[in-house]
């Protein structure tokens, strides 16, 4: 049974949200418990609770929207995604997750389901890293995979602390004890835009997503002696960002020879000392990002990064240090929910590829405590992260209606 899709009401939603921003329209910016985001939250609270979803928020802020099914004792089935945006953002990215997971549940009682087990919508707290430099804090905490510690260690731009934040934004309560058990939910489907260009190239509507990556990220500093750039002549240098160069050329290549087009490897952020046009650099500290579908794979193109940092610091006489700041598992989906996306495409007449997701999502942590799955929807021009991003209303309106067919699959069926 298809569930009948509103398209205008979620495009007019998706619209109005997009202009509870920190930057004009088209432009988003939403960023953790920011006036902004505090204003988004409580429209969204309000539009849940017109839909006669029982809401509730968590210690980190993950806000819940719960309609009961009829075995109150089950496991529930969960959807949802994430509304922060980083600044200069897109209307898309995460939100129709969010608003396309209301609209399908929506559509399902507008089509008279009566779901057996309950389905939740989830807003994720800060799937962006943008305040505390952390992504996908909420669901981490839902999966119990950050310490306590790790995240009194947080700190903002100016200082504040996690704690700081969420007495500001009058969340409050013990954070560790918003982890949920492996096995809370029976299964969790994220809706997703593409933020490729796969989907729009081939024409296919509907992305079924098989396996999704996770990034981990090395940080490297190198240091010398620094000095004037006209005294120190070339035969004396130690110059770390010299140095530095042969890292980037060896994130490229290493990756490039992983044997998979899965690995991807970026040097997204260096910073130098003392940053004169006409001082040799004294320290340079480089921020990688290595990310794969198979995580001995990203773990070795990481450790070859390492090696290649150590050996060109060794050449060029300059001090060096690394750290590895996170390296996350990547997730596989669930046969079971793929399978309950795939009926729900052909129910509506849509085409589906598989494909794997190289961004990173909530789904990466959902994925440790229940069956997982992701549908994606086309991207124009592979665009996100900028406020040009676009997914047509129609393109939005078919997502949330496989959505909604594989909810209905997955709370009658598990």
């Amino acid at each position: 049974m298809r569930a009948p899709i509103d398209t205008e009401r979620l495009s007019a939603e998706i619209e109005e949200l997009a202009r509870i921003s920190d930057s004009p329209y088209p432009s988003v910016t939403r960023v953790l418990f920011t006036e902004a985001d505090m204003r988004a939250r409580r429209w969204l609270t309000g539009r849940m609770e017109d839909a006669g979803l029982a809401v509730r928020v968590d210690a980190v802020g993950n806000i819940f929207g719960r309609w009961e099914g009829t075995d109150p004792d089950a496991a529930a089935v969960a959807t949802g995604s994430h509304t922060d945006a980083i600044p200069d953002a897109g209307r898309f990215d995460g939100v129709i997750g969010v608003l396309g997971g209301l609209e399908a549940i929506r559509a399902l009682q507008a089509a008279g389901v009566r779901p057996r087990r309950a389905i939740e919508l989830i807003m994720f707290t800060a799937e962006e890293p943008t305040r505390f430099a952390f992504g996908c804090l909420g669901s981490r905490v839902l999966a119990g995979v950050v310490t306590p510690e790790r995240l009194e260690r947080l700190r903002d731009a100016e200082g504040r602390t996690l704690d700081d934040a969420r007495a500001q934004a009058g969340v409050s309560g013990p954070i560790p004890g918003a982890r949920l058990a492996a096995g809370a939910y029976a299964a969790f489907v994220e809706l997703h835009i593409e933020q490729g260009p796969e989907l729009e190239r081939t024409g296919v509507p509907i992305g079924v997503v098989t396996a999704i990556a996770a990034p981990a990220t090395l940080r490297v500093e190198l240091t010398g002696e620094g000095g004037h750039a006209g005294a120190v002549l070339m035969p004396e240098r130690h110059d770390p960002l010299v140095a530095a160069a042969e890292v980037v050329q060896a994130v490229d290549r290493l990756a490039r020879a992983s044997g998979s087009p899965d690995t991807v490897g970026t040097v997204g952020l260096m910073t130098l000392e003392p940053g004169a046009v006409n001082s040799i650099p004294r320290r340079v500290r480089m921020d990688i990002d290595i990310r794969d579908t198979d995580e001995a794979r990203r773990d070795g193109v990481l450790e070859g990064v390492r090696e290649a940092a150590r050996a060109a610091a060794a050449s060029r006489g300059v001090g060096h240090s690394d750290e590895v700041l996170n390296a996350d598992g990547p997730a596989t989906s669930d046969p079971a929910v793929l399978s309950a996306i795939e009926e729900a495409c052909a129910e509506s007449g849509l085409t589906s590829s598989r494909m794997v997701s190289r961004a990173y999502h909530d789904a990466v942590f959902m994925a440790r405590i229940c069956p997982t799955a992701m549908i994606f929807v086309p991207s124009a021009g592979g665009v996100s992260h900028r406020p040009d991003e676009y997914t047509s209303p129609e393109e939005v309106a078919r997502g949330a209606e496989v959505l909604a067919g594989a909810l209905m699959r997955l709370s009658t069926r598990l």
